[in-house]
């Protein structure tokens, strides 16, 4: 698979998500953050808003849900039609069943990890999922600085995903940015969420298609 980026419109005008969404027509997802003031402090949309966003565009949704009880809320969003739902590892309560569930509603599912969870504690949950998405900030808010200490953890996630000899993502998410997307690459990562690097360029389609040719010239040749 080729690199895939999925802007976060965390950073975009919220008075004119449609708009906003409309400026990324190179974007592989558009990654839409959930949260709940409760597991990460800071509130953002739900799904009402999510829902309005999918009867405005025809590009793929990329749930991250931030909240405290994805148990609950999870499959909601995969009944709306996100192509993915990410959910956090911390605040599930049944993730094997979680993700069995999103996938039976035709979504993809995903867990997510904060930069200090061990990836090692999920290993029998990652055959479980399509995607495993590490955070490279403290998750809660947009426009923080990239954390290099989550790289040697991405490589060994990267060998844990080869060892299930299935196609599963790894997506990073946090600081992303032409200064960092390269590590990235070159540690394990094949999908990149941007919101600061991509909303506040002077061209936000052409920074999402510049992000992925700096993300191809570094990827392992086994991802690539």
């Amino acid at each position: 698979m080729g690199m895939k980026i999925t802007p976060s419109i965390l950073n975009a005008d919220f008075a004119d998500l449609r708009g906003e969404i409309a400026k990324i027509p190179s974007a592989d997802m558009v990654h839409i953050d959930v949260m709940d003031n409760h597991f990460v402090p800071n509130l953002t949309i739900g799904l009402p808003v999510v829902e309005a966003i999918r009867t405005v565009t025809t590009q793929e949704l990329d749930i991250h849900l931030m909240i405290a009880d994805p148990d609950r809320w999870a499959p909601a969003y995969a009944d709306a039609g996100a192509e993915s739902v990410t959910f956090h590892v911390e605040a599930a309560g049944a993730p094997v069943r979680l993700a069995r569930e999103l996938r039976a509603l035709g979504s993809r599912a995903a867990m997510a990890l904060k930069p200090a969870t061990a990836i090692e504690a999920w290993v029998d949950l990652i055959p479980e999922v399509d995607m495993v998405l590490l955070m490279t900030v403290e998750p809660g808010f947009g426009g923080q600085k990239f954390l290099d200490m989550v790289l040697p953890k991405l490589r060994r996630t990267r060998e844990l995903v080869k060892a299930t000899g299935q196609e599963i993502w790894i997506q990073i998410d946090g600081g992303v940015s032409v200064d960092t997307i390269g590590r990235c690459a070159e540690a394990g990562a094949d999908v990149f969420v941007a919101g600061s690097a991509v909303y506040r360029a002077d061209d936000p389609d052409a920074m999402v298609r510049e992000l992925r040719e700096l993300a191809a010239q570094h990827a392992q040749p086994s991802v690539e």
